[in-house]
């Protein structure tokens, strides 16, 4: 999993955080952007047109991996990062 973050970093991957905007102020990574789970569904055209690689995070992974699902579904080159932390520490 981390060759692949890695991998993606490198390709200008964008860290995208799906969680509730608590957990975000409480601490985020640098560069991030925020799209909380449940809103993922009405910014599919903002994130394809971002036109990165994107990795998705949040607390534990259960929700990017939702995401990363969804958005997989929808054509976007997406991995599922999990902990945001184990993906901050590239960054």
């Amino acid at each position: 999993m981390a060759n692949e973050i890695q991998e993606y970093l490198e390709k200008g991957a964008v860290v995208l955080d799906v969680r509730t905007l608590a957990e975000w102020n409480e601490g985020h990574s640098e560069g991030a952007k925020h799209i909380v789970l449940d809103t993922i569904p009405d910014n599919v055209e903002e994130i394809k047109s971002w036109n990165k690689p994107v990795i998705a995070v949040c607390r534990s992974g259960g929700r990017s991996g939702q995401a990363t699902n969804f958005l997989q579904g929808q054509g976007v080159d997406i991995i599922n990062g999990g902990p945001w932390g184990d993906v901050d520490q590239y960054l």
